[in-house]
């Protein structure tokens, strides 16, 4: 058991609350390993394939893909599919930066590029890389510099974290305008989406697009059934984020995105040069629905590991 689950078990059998602590928190961390390949970063756990980071250079942006069940070993995002087949699975990007479209389909206005991962830790309970981003167009120059940590872990057979860091700094004045297309994002694959019967729930309990579209809430959960297993993918903000709890973009055919850009004072958002936003998520894979992995328990415990930053 990693030393972050030990301290937190200690300390909730000392006081009686044990029974609040998820089956997988209990269970020993299992295996992951990293290893950086030409042009994607492969993350397995247990020797089994979980997620790639993939930043080819041709790409519009870096992202996860696949991203695979627990228990199914099955892809729960999409890497592209209608409608909007410019979803990438698991990514970052925004849409109106200085003109430019840093989030649909086509390079010329816009691309996101990976100068290449660099892993920091490549196996035991976890495995942790770098990466740094530059956002530019063709034979301009780069108008954003990212600086990006992931960590991942598997505190559990059933569950599969991903800690994405992100800190975006301004080469120039920045002005992003008003957009739904903006910021970490995730697209399920459609056998698990609303519309295929399928679940998507914040963290009042609001469900589906109607009720989370426009929401403000910490967290929501995607999870349904497919070949009788039950998965799901859930995204945590960090508390310490700008605008938290920011509102929620959401659509019932398989996307959901915490992403303030919709809803920006005065309808944009101003970086001068050398200005730094920093933001912070946790994704977290699992088997079961909502309440069977205990989301918001593990959304308390990420505010409490987390505090101190």
């Amino acid at each position: 058991m990693n030393h972050y689950w030990k301290l937190i078990g200690v300390t909730l059998i000392a006081t009686g609350l044990s029974t609040l602590l998820p089956a997988e928190a209990r269970e020993p961390a299992q295996k992951v390993t990293a290893k950086l390949e030409k042009d994607k970063v492969t993350i397995n756990v247990n020797d089994k394939l979980f997620t790639c980071y993939k930043f080819g250079q041709s790409q519009k942006y870096p992202y996860f893909w696949p991203v695979n069940g627990p228990a199914s070993g099955k892809p729960i995002t999409t890497e592209t599919s209608q409608p909007y087949p410019h979803h990438h699975s698991l990514f970052f990007g925004c849409d109106r930066v200085n003109g430019g479209n840093f989030w649909q389909e086509g390079n010329e206005r816009g691309q996101i590029v990976s100068q290449g991962p660099k892993i920091l830790k490549s196996s035991g309970d976890r495995v942790v890389f770098t990466d740094k981003c530059l956002w530019q167009r063709p034979r301009e120059k780069p108008i954003i510099l990212d600086n990006r940590k992931i960590t991942i872990t598997a505190p559990g057979e059933n569950l599969r974290l991903i800690d994405f860091e992100i800190s975006l700094e301004a080469l120039t004045d920045v002005l992003i305008l008003k957009s739904n297309h903006a910021l970490f994002s995730a697209r399920v694959v459609p056998e698990l989406s609303v519309k295929s019967g399928g679940t998507l729930v914040n963290a009042e309990g609001k469900s589906g697009e109607k009720g989370t579209w426009g929401v403000n809430s910490a967290w929501c959960d995607y999870f349904g059934t497919r070949s009788g297993v039950t998965e799901g993918i859930a995204i945590f903000q960090h508390p310490k984020n700008r605008w938290f709890p920011s509102k929620w973009f959401t659509r019932d055919y398989g996307f959901f995105s915490p992403t303030p850009m919709n809803w920006l004072e005065n309808g944009k958002l101003e970086l001068p040069k050398g200005k730094k936003l920093t933001l912070r998520y946790r994704v977290v894979v699992h088997n079961g629905d909502t309440k069977t992995a205990r989301i918001n328990t593990l959304f308390e415990q990420y505010k409490t590991s987390l505090k101190n930053l």
